[in-house]
């Protein structure tokens, strides 16, 4: 599948079942949000390994008393955007990565029903520019289920410097939309799907996962 450098698609064969597992109709509620965390999980590990940098920190020693320099990774560079409301299931799973706590922001999205183009209903990033507001991190991890329409631009007027999009599954022309939406964009996906159908779902997909998540229907 050809598809711009900057979609990386997760070839981790635990990963690839869990997917296969997360497809099924019989996946219970329970076992999908299970599922949602696992498979973050190890996309989550796999985009932080390029997506992030360690800052030194000092110096500390063992139990046994041996000197070792310490490092982290610097909290004020990174900040988690998780799209209401199915994002707020790869959360957890993305934050327990991390070794101090990053600030978490989100953005709620639906599509309206007639073009099917994502509209903004939500949103709590600081865009305040007090001197008590925070600035703008230089990488946003975008996390959303599903990789089928771009970065909201509110990403880019906070002033982002990258955008590092996660998501368990895409369709193919939905991911290189987003790929070729802004150069500083980089795309981390479980796996991808050839279509979408005429309700913007991914086929085969993984139905709506907002839905599965909350045991709740959406509009």
């Amino acid at each position: 599948m050809s598809l711009p450098s900057n979609v990386h698609i997760s070839t981790h064969p635990c990963l690839q079942a869990k997917i296969s597992q997360l497809r099924s109709q019989s996946t219970t509620p329970r076992e999908t949000r299970a599922l949602v965390e696992e498979i973050s999980s190890i996309l989550g590990v796999e985009a932080f390994a390029q997506g992030l940098a360690l800052t030194k920190t000092g110096t500390d020693r063992t139990p046994l008393g041996i000197e070792y320099e310490t490092t982290t990774i610097d909290p004020v560079d990174l900040a988690l955007v998780p799209i209401l409301r199915s994002g707020l299931g790869m959360v957890d799973a993305i934050n327990a990565l991390l070794p101090t706590a990053v600030p978490i922001y989100h953005l709620g999205l639906f599509r309206e029903p007639v073009g099917l183009q994502p509209v903004e209903y939500y949103n709590n990033l600081p865009f305040s520019k007090s001197a008590l507001s925070p600035a703008s991190p230089a990488a946003a991890f975008d996390l959303g289920p599903t990789a089928n329409t771009p970065p909201p631009p509110t990403l880019r007027d906070w002033g982002v410097q990258r955008v590092i999009m996660i998501s368990l599954l895409g369709s193919r022309d939905g991911v290189r939309k987003v790929a070729e939406s802004w150069d500083q964009v980089q795309v981390w996906v479980g796996a991808v799907d050839d279509r979408v159908n005429e309700k913007g779902m991914i086929v085969p997909g993984l139905g709506d996962i907002g839905d599965r998540l909350f045991v709740a229907l959406g509009k």
